[in-house]
């Protein structure tokens, strides 16, 4: 019976991991996660719940927080999930009803992305983050600058007593991406733990495909 239980959970989440739509106001925006990744938005667990808000201001509405496969069928078996990598989709609620303009969106971009600082100059990514204080974000680079798409890469060396991954990886990476997607306004992330270059590399792919990939999905 445990197995057929754990056969149906699995088989609703690979079905809510298709696109889906979601109303903001008048308008609906079409979202989906990444290829090997599923939406936990509606498996109404309190452990995924409370990470996906730790991730976002309680002035914004999630929309989407996706984990990897691999960690869904351990969700759904009773295993630990090891949550090494997730990300989530966001908006804000005080724009959630409008319909935003460019000029709208650039202000928007604005307020979000002006406590950053400087990028950090060209190098290793972990020696730097070394000289910057414990949990602390650092903006590593500018991967996307565009009227409707801004994204950065962060960086942030991990507090000891409280990395969130088991056997933590000492530095967590993170991209923020904003986009302006029929007339509203998302914030899109990805988290992975920085162990090696493979990492750095993996999150700036999965970060640009899924940006495209919603473009595409909302007709652009």
């Amino acid at each position: 019976m445990r197995a057929l239980a754990a056969a149906l959970l699995l088989a609703a989440g690979t079905a809510a991991a298709a696109p889906f739509a979601v109303r903001l106001g008048a308008d609906r925006v079409v979202l989906d996660a990444p290829f090997g990744f599923s939406d936990t938005t509606e498996l109404a667990s309190p452990r995924l719940n409370e990470l996906a808000d730790s991730l976002s201001s309680a002035s914004n509405r999630v929309l989407l927080f996706a984990i990897p496969d691999a960690d869904l069928r351990n969700f759904t078996t009773g295993d630990r999930m090891e949550l090494r990598r997730y990300m989530i989709a966001v908006t804000p609620k005080g724009l959630e009803r409008e319909r935003v303009s460019t000029a709208v969106f650039a202000s928007f971009v604005q307020d979000s992305l002006r406590e950053l600082g400087s990028a950090a100059p060209p190098g290793d990514h972990r020696k730097y983050l070394d000289a910057q204080p414990e949990g602390k974000p650092s903006l590593l680079a500018e991967l996307r600058k565009e009227p409707s798409v801004v994204s950065v890469l962060q960086g942030t060396r991990l507090p000891s007593e409280s990395r969130l991954f088991g056997e933590s990886p000492k530095y967590l990476l993170s991209t923020t991406t904003l986009l302006l997607l029929r007339g509203k306004a998302l914030n899109i992330s990805v988290y992975t733990g920085f162990e090696e270059s493979a990492d750095l590399e993996w999150i700036r792919f999965i970060t640009e495909r899924w940006i495209e990939e919603l473009q595409r999905l909302n007709g652009r």
